[in-house]
């Protein structure tokens, strides 16, 4: 088939369409009508272009470019005072609507209708430019773009490197659309996410789609230092119950640290986040044990990373392990903290794909794989304890022998269970005791905005967040609680630092709130807060039908992003 190169020009329609539409369907017609006009090599570039990047987000690549070096580059390109700049901007809000507005104005001869292509290696080269005299060239590079693009480009254009292009869409949509560009509705869809949750690249998704049709997507496995979406645990709250769903088991015990994806290719060794965030830099200890252990050439395994003291050889307790989250004093925290990683899932190993084989079998290949004395004073990387169980008194019995041990609990693995990334299903079940009543669940929740504080925390700037799940039905988020009480003053100043970071002028599109819920500030989907509450009550004016009564703030969950918040579904079920 022969597509005809779009022009940038083009595609700012289709931005401009989106950004005025909030129906998630109405989104997903016109993507797919966007997706249907684009080569396989631009739909590959653009679907990052829609979400303000340019490749993966876990490729960590961002355009660090601050609003100041924004404005730097608009005025050069425009040939204007900075003063008559920052006086409609501070009018506006908006530095995309401050350029358009001044670009209307101003001639350029410069000016030309460049392709997608084109401006994407542009939008490439600003992004990855670093080191001496980056900063500069970024400014020039912008500069340069503005003065060649049209009006409306150039709204979107400054809105990019701000990771703020307004879109008001997830993944999901992209899927979504991918179908409906080749049905007409998203029959497809679970076959196309199926692929995703192995390889959440959709650039190549798009283009594998364009290039070889829908059925290449079977072919799809995984790849080294591409994450795989982790697979999450269903959740029960008795021995009995467990074995009646899945009978005889083999029982791990459930840590609570940080969750890890460990890539390896002969030396080379990344770590991802549950978020899928390259976090190697912050765990080099897990990384050197990594290599150090591992035997395979390649691999991509899992295993929870957990804080240990030599001193005691005790395991440490969630509240200091997260400590070792941190971008700073990396290497002084891992001498003061030191990970032991407890590995319990292959995924691959040596050119093999192990996610559809029997967990028994991904069990034996991965104890293969990693030489350990098991003894944590010595090893880095250590494989979990697991033990085959049949009997409920087993059961109970290890469950409280995990929790004497400071542990959360138990997990139990079917034991011919395949590994299915991004699902949430029986082959794992989770075993908590606070699980046997609702009033004990925490649910983990997006920060959606904010109201003001008054009095005392004033001075903090924030005085209550609005806190709320995703509708995974309608990908949307939907709100369950505004949290005004609860919070120590540390607490309340480092969500007003968070939200700082993450605040927009507008409340995002795929937000459904109440009137009567609306905030003084909004916050882009980014933060994510681990909820207790006392019970699950329906309620009138949160839009997920349901409100969590006496909810407090348990921790900040930095290693999840908002697509890993409780679902509607799942409080949904905890409220029956």
């Amino acid at each position: 088939m022969l597509w005809f190169n779009m022009k940038f020009s083009q595609l700012a329609i289709y931005f401009d369409k989106i950004s005025q539409v909030s129906s998630r369907l109405e989104i997903t017609r016109i993507l797919a009508e966007l997706f249907k006009k684009l080569s396989p090599e631009e739909i590959e570039k653009v679907v990052y272009l829609l979400q303000g990047r340019v490749r993966p987000a876990y490729e960590g690549i961002d355009f660090g470019m601050a609003e100041k070096m924004i404005v730097k580059a608009a005025v050069s390109a425009l040939n204007i005072e900075k003063s008559f700049f920052e006086k409609e901007l501070k009018k506006t809000g908006d530095l995309g609507e401050t350029v358009e507005y001044f670009k209307k104005q101003y001639t350029s001869f410069e000016e030309k209708d460049m392709e997608i292509t084109g401006a994407y290696e542009m939008f490439y080269r600003l992004a990855t430019s670093s080191g001496p005299g980056s900063q500069e060239a970024k400014i020039s590079l912008l500069a340069q773009l503005l003065r060649q693009l049209d009006f409306l480009s150039s709204r979107f254009l400054v809105r990019l490197p701000t990771g703020n292009i307004r879109m008001g869409f997830s993944d999901m949509t992209v899927l979504d659309a991918y179908s409906w560009m080749l049905k007409g509705d998203k029959s497809l869809r679970p076959m196309i996410e199926k692929a995703y949750h192995v390889r959440p690249e959709l650039g190549y998704i798009g283009r594998l789609i364009k290039e070889k049709g829908i059925e290449s997507l079977n072919k799809i496995g995984p790849k080294v230092f591409t994450p795989i979406i982790m697979m999450r645990a269903e959740r029960l709250s008795s021995a009995s119950e467990i074995l009646k769903q899945i009978g005889k088991c083999l029982v791990e015990p459930k840590f609570d640290g940080f969750r890890l994806q460990v890539h390896k290719k002969n030396d080379g060794v990344k770590l991802y986040s549950r978020s899928l965030e390259d976090v190697t830099y912050m765990y080099p200890d897990i990384a050197d044990g990594a290599k150090k252990q591992i035997k395979a050439k390649e691999i991509i395994l899992e295993g929870e990373a957990i804080g240990y003291n030599p001193q005691t050889k005790d395991l440490l307790p969630f509240q200091e392990t997260v400590q070792r989250k941190r971008k700073y004093e990396i290497e002084k925290m891992a001498k003061e903290i030191p990970l032991r990683l407890f590995s319990f899932e292959l995924l691959y190993l040596d050119g093999e794909s192990f996610i559809n084989r029997p967990f028994i079998e991904r069990r034996k290949a991965l104890e293969r794989s990693i030489i350990t004395t098991r003894d944590l004073s010595k090893d880095t990387v250590v494989i979990a304890d697991e033990e085959e169980v049949s009997q409920e008194d087993r059961l109970e019995k290890l469950f409280d022998q995990a929790v004497k041990k400071g542990l959360e609990g138990v997990i139990a693995k079917k034991i011919d269970g395949v590994y299915k990334p991004g699902a949430r299903e029986w082959n794992w079940i989770k075993y908590k005791r606070s699980y046997s009543a609702k009033i004990n669940d925490t649910i983990d929740c997006l920060v959606m905005g904010y109201d003001l504080g008054k009095g005392k925390r004033a001075g903090f700037g924030i005085g209550a967040f609005l806190a709320g799940v995703y509708d995974n039905e309608k990908d949307r988020f939907v709100t369950v609680a505004k949290i005004g009480t609860g919070l120590t003053d540390e607490e309340w100043k480092e969500i007003q630092v968070k939200s700082q970071k993450s605040k927009v002028k507008n409340k995002p599109a795929n937000y459904s709130v109440d009137k009567m819920m609306e905030c003084d500030v909004w916050v882009e989907p980014k933060i994510v807060v681990e909820i207790r509450a006392d019970e699950i009550t329906k309620s009138p004016v949160h839009t997920a039908g349901l409100a969590l009564r006496f909810p407090r703030l348990e921790r900040f969950r930095d290693d999840k992003n908002s697509q890993e918040t409780t679902t509607l579904t799942e409080l949904i079920k905890m409220a029956m």
